[in-house]
């Protein structure tokens, strides 16, 4: 009888707790979703994959043709405006909300591991943010999406091997060729011998002309013996 009431315990409080302290999605903010879910079924199906893991010359490599030597490159999502996955990266990276970028780091690390183009990555570099600027929101969001891709790979994040040296203002409005003018020079190697023969995967969130990934490259290219692989969570159509 003790055994009886303790499981109709067990299964009541979490419909009370749900009823006063819903769980919404954090892509559309419905509560159709499983305890311990971030996402709705709806939003999971929604998401478009882009597969460039498991292809040579896909968009986000061509991108660097001619500007930096990669050796691989993959965005997990296609990105457009007013989509669902816009509103999942605000949260992430205006919002405080870090276990979104976790959950979406473990799912790019997934990925990463189905593919034989990214089997000798052996090091794991997030893009730089500017220290005031990770002050202000709290965190380097390719940080954690690096930790997540970490758990997944179990390769090492090495968070200070290169910084960025000087501030820039925002890329958002900018065209092509002034998005390299404000990124270019701005970062800096700060621990070469740690980088010498190492296979790194370098991560940020959004890809859209591989300007700020392309300065960063290719200030890490100065490292003996590196080969660079990149990846992000999303391919900014423009």
């Amino acid at each position: 009888m003790v055994a009886l009431k303790m499981n109709w315990i067990k299964e009541i409080i979490p419909s009370f707790s749900h009823l006063f302290f819903p769980h919404t999605c954090a892509g559309c903010g419905s509560d159709l979703v499983g305890e311990g879910q971030l996402l709705c079924l709806e939003c999971i199906n929604n998401l478009p994959l882009t597969n460039f893991e498991l292809h040579a010359n896909n968009p986000a490599e061509k991108i660097f043709w001619g500007r930096a030597e990669i050796s691989s490159a993959t965005c997990q999502y296609y990105f457009t405006k007013n989509s669902i996955l816009q509103n999942i990266l605000h949260q992430f990276k205006y919002k405080g909300k870090k276990h979104i970028g976790l959950y979406f780091g473990k799912i790019m690390g997934e990925a990463l591991n189905k593919s034989d183009r990214f089997n000798t990555v052996n090091a794991i570099v997030p893009l730089p943010l500017f220290i005031t600027r990770e002050k202000s929101r709290g965190y380097n969001q390719a940080g954690i999406l690096a930790e997540g891709i970490s758990s997944v790979m179990n390769i090492p994040v090495l968070q200070n091997a290169i910084v960025r040296a000087i501030s820039t203002s925002t890329q958002t409005q900018k065209n092509r060729i002034e998005r390299w003018q404000n990124i270019r020079g701005k970062f800096e190697l700060k621990d070469k011998e740690s980088l010498h023969d190492k296979h790194v995967l370098l991560v940020d969130d959004v890809m859209t002309t591989g300007a700020t990934l392309d300065a960063c490259a290719n200030e890490l290219l100065q490292a003996e013996g590196i080969k660079i692989s990149i990846a992000t969570l999303a391919y900014a159509i423009i």
